[in-house]
């Protein structure tokens, strides 16, 4: 998820409606990465009003592993949004490839197939320099820190999903 470079700062978020559920799927491959983007991200969720008690996170060994437990989350009715976190990086072989594939194949489809938001931060880059500059917050040296900007969207799909469903309306949202 890339930020608009026309819109200065951070977008506005609305903020969690009472008895929001989130999930996170965290890949533990490059851990000090991705569990660095999941600890920007519940920065950004707390402060839009999620309790801890209201996030639930599951570990998996790599982003392969993401879009089965992801789908487990997706199915339950308590759960409203389902976030990946996850690294790819280039190697010697195309296995990178394969990986990243399924990985973005895999999480698309859960959504789809459940008719959940499931969120997807796999980051693909070639080296670790380039993931750290992607996932760490610029508090830890980073540029972009995906953890918050996934949490925003995040935010902003459970908020457009609402206007969709007609129990919100999208004029209000923008005043």
């Amino acid at each position: 998820m890339a930020r608009n470079p026309s819109s200065p700062g951070q977008p506005t978020c609305p903020p969690l409606a009472t008895g929001t559920r989130l999930a996170v799927v965290v890949s533990e491959f490059h851990s000090e990465l991705t569990l660095a983007m999941l600890e920007s991200a519940q920065g950004v969720w707390n402060a839009a009003g999620l309790p801890a008690k209201d996030l639930e996170v599951a570990r998996v060994p790599g982003a392969f592993e993401l879009p089965l437990v992801a789908r487990r989350f997706a199915r339950r009715a308590d759960i409203d949004a389902v976030v990946c976190l996850g690294l790819v990086l280039k190697g010697e072989t195309t296995h990178d490839q394969w990986v990243a594939h399924a990985a973005t194949e895999g999480i698309l489809k859960v959504g789809l197939d459940t008719d959940t938001p499931v969120l997807f931060g796999v980051l693909t880059c070639d080296t670790l320099e380039q993931a750290r500059a992607r996932a760490l917050p610029e508090s830890m040296g980073g540029i972009h820190d995906k953890g918050g900007e996934l949490a925003r969207a995040t935010l902003q799909v459970l908020a457009a999903l609402d206007v969709a469903d007609g129990t919100t309306s999208g004029e209000q949202e923008q005043n």
